[in-house]
């Protein structure tokens, strides 16, 4: 009887902090994320949700696309934001790559990753990061030690797996926008 109340009490402890903090952890989502649309596509001012029956075609296509935003400079598309999931070494890693309509990508962004600290979580860095600047969508993307390449990206040291699964979903958000959005 001890056990069980010590356990309710506990449980209801629990599902009340739990109500008192969710929203305000989704608004810090929230806005990590619109600060993450606005580092990796400079360019938008405003970002809007695709369309929400096209977002659903592509995600049939495409099943680490979680969501995509236009980028607006006032009246004007200059890009898109394409959040996806891959499976790298340590679990999910959740990112985002913003494509210019020139078809350039502007930049990636890892919002959440569980990658070996010092290893993999490199893959936060800015030199691994910004190895994938202004790289062209016209092929698919690669790593390299020494990248020289306009399709070649720095790879992590002793990290494979992580790499590759950045690469595959860099590569899948440049698949869906040469495939749907490109118009």
């Amino acid at each position: 009887l001890i056990l069980f109340l010590i356990t309710a009490i506990s449980a209801t402890v629990l599902a009340v902090s739990n109500d008192i903090t969710a929203p305000k952890i989704a608004e810090v989502d929230r806005i990590k994320e619109e600060q993450a649309k606005m580092e990796i596509l400079p360019e938008g001012k405003e970002f809007k949700p695709l369309d929400e029956d096209k977002l659903n075609e592509i995600k049939n296509s495409f099943d680490n696309v979680l969501e995509i935003f236009e980028a607006y400079s006032g009246n004007d598309l200059v890009g898109y934001t394409i959040k996806t999931v891959v499976n790298g070494y340590g679990g999910e890693i959740e990112f985002m790559t913003g494509i210019s309509t020139e078809g350039k990508i502007k930049g990636i962004k890892i919002l959440n990753h569980g990658e070996t600290p010092g290893l993999g979580a490199n893959a936060t860095k800015p030199y691994f990061t910004e190895s994938f600047k202004n790289k062209s969508v016209d092929g698919e993307i690669i790593a390299s030690k020494n990248p020289s390449g306009d399709l070649e990206v720095q790879a992590l040291t002793s990290a494979t797996r992580t790499t590759n699964a950045i690469l595959d979903g860099v590569n899948i958000a440049r698949q869906v926008y040469n495939e749907k959005l490109v118009k």
